[in-house]
């Protein structure tokens, strides 16, 4: 009888739990963060991006490996061809830089269920965080970039499993 009071008493699930089934970012399996420093050349950035097909790469610090930021590269495809940087310059141009003040960092971890991770994509319960196209999956303390999932891993992951 207790067990049932107690479920009774539950949140209620995601409308987005059916789908995922209890999954986590885990089982995404997403692959390791690529690093650059933000004084590394863009040409190196973009090298390294299409070597291993990534759309996005984390920036550190070359001194303590921060997270800065992170560097899209279709984004940066659009900078090079309308000129407003070269590949000579610094990633530090190109880069988007994380805004620390006065925002509340949400933590992604291997272990965030997905219908988290998802809620994360479309910006909140009701989109007021604005909409994200990857996550920094990091440790618990956030001290290690552990890698990035994209929406189109969770698309993907949502299309292969059945129903």
């Amino acid at each position: 009888m207790a067990e049932i009071a107690a479920t009774s008493q539950q949140a209620p699930a995601s409308k987005y739990a059916s789908r995922y089934r209890g999954a986590t970012v885990e089982d995404l399996d997403p692959p390791s963060a690529l690093s650059c420093n933000p004084t590394d050349p863009i040409s190196h950035a973009l090298l390294s991006a299409f070597e291993r097909d990534y759309t996005h790469l984390t920036v550190v610090s070359a001194t303590n490996r921060a997270l800065l930021g992170y560097l899209s590269i279709p984004h940066l495809q659009i900078l090079l061809k309308a000129g407003k940087v070269q590949e000579t310059d610094e990633v530090s141009k190109a880069m988007v830089k994380f805004r620390r003040k006065g925002r509340v960092y949400k933590v992604i971890t291997m272990d965030t269920p997905l219908e988290e991770l998802e809620l994360f994509f479309n910006g909140g319960e009701n989109g007021e965080a604005g909409k994200q196209e990857f996550a920094v999956v990091t440790d618990e303390r956030r001290r290690f970039v552990l890698g990035v999932a994209t929406r189109t891993d969770l698309e993907e992951f949502a299309r292969r499993r059945p129903a």
